[in-house]
């Protein structure tokens, strides 16, 4: 009887590891949307293509670069030394 037990105790918990993997793999196969070109306040309503993979990775390493250089240029306070 407690083998018994022992084997629907490891079904139902392979059951719901399965279970938590199939909604894990279902989550990672979502589409992921495309990242969004910005529009200049004077351009026409119709947005700009959105482009190629790669036209916007390149697009985020320039604004990530064009961030630290900004975040750079910014003076740090200094500390008083005067005890």
């Amino acid at each position: 009887m407690r083998a018994v037990f022992g084997l629907v105790g490891l079904v139902v918990a392979l059951a719901i590891v399965g279970v938590l993997a199939k909604k894990q793999l279902a989550a990672t196969r979502t589409p992921v949307p495309a990242l969004q070109l910005p529009v200049a306040p004077d351009s026409a309503a119709a947005p700009a293509p959105a482009g190629t993979v790669r036209a916007q990775s390149q697009q985020v390493q320039q604004q990530v670069k064009q961030q630290v250089e900004g975040l750079m240029q910014q003076a740090r306070p200094m500390p008083d030394d005067s005890k």
